[in-house]
């Protein structure tokens, strides 16, 4: 299966059973719901319908979350990309005041669509996605290609290729990165 032919929309209310039906599926991140990096109540951290609900009540509310991947009409990739204030700190930098600051958190495809390149065409949509929304800078805190763990969160070089610096670290594994963007 090739990343060529996919569509990209961004996670709406009308989107959410999109988004359900790809998380609840074979293999998908219905144990986290993607709220990893979101704030939550601390009693509610572990428990999966508690995430679920609570991503559900962002997207009702037509807070940004994320992208969907598709193909013929179904579901098949997901980035979370959302402005940075909306994710628990990440140990990103400093910006000149007037920046917007949009940050990526989490790559999710489907099994046969991984190492077909999706993850570099979520990020260039997830780009697109920002800048049309305003953001002037978008941030991300992926890992090396070896690392153990985050790896939901990308790759250090599908950033640099798609045109990311690096700033520093966050912790041990995670690289910050960022890029300017035009609207």
């Amino acid at each position: 299966m090739a990343s060529d032919d996919l569509e990209f929309a961004v996670v709406t209310p009308e989107r959410w059973g999109d988004l359900a039906r790809l998380f609840e599926g074979r293999g998908g991140p219905s144990y986290c719901w993607c709220m990893v990096w979101r704030e939550m109540p601390s009693g509610e951290r572990g428990d999966n319908e508690a995430k679920r609900a609570a991503l559900e009540g962002r997207v009702s509310a037509g807070e940004p979350v994320g992208i969907l991947g598709y193909r013929d009409r179904e579901p098949v990739a997901w980035c979370a990309v959302a402005p940075r204030e909306t994710f628990r700190s990440m140990g990103g930098a400093d910006y000149e005041d007037d920046a917007v600051v949009w940050a990526i958190v989490c790559f999710f495809a489907v099994r046969a669509l991984r190492g077909t390149g999706v993850s570099r065409r979520l990020l260039a949509a997830a780009c697109e996605v920002a800048a049309d929304a305003g953001a002037t800078v978008i941030e991300a805190y992926p890992v090396d290609p070896e690392s153990p763990s985050y790896g939901f969160m990308g790759r250090v070089p599908t950033f640099l290729d798609g045109g990311f610096a690096q700033l520093g670290m966050a912790g041990t594994r995670r690289h910050v990165m960022s890029k300017r963007l035009d609207r």
